[in-house]
């Protein structure tokens, strides 16, 4: 499954920071780790945004990082 813009939402906004969610149906979490995953958004995301993912397989919490070649994200540690 590619990156789908109608599953990603903003759950809060505050001082230039966006906390995001993404709903993942069926498809493992590791696929929203890999990059350039959220490059469709990265008009919209910047770096140090958290996205929480949620899905069948259960969630995570990814840190973005964003720049002129996409976004990457990485677990928040």
């Amino acid at each position: 499954m590619n990156f789908a813009v109608r599953n990603l939402s903003v759950l809060g906004y505050a001082q230039g920071f966006t906390l995001w969610h993404y709903k993942l149906s069926t498809n493992p979490l590791d696929l929203v780790s890999s990059p350039g995953f959220f490059d469709g958004a990265a008009d919209m995301m910047a770096t140090g945004d958290l996205v929480m993912v949620s899905g069948q397989a259960g969630g995570r919490v990814l840190v973005a990082s964003v720049s002129k070649s996409g976004v990457v994200t990485a677990p928040l540690a």
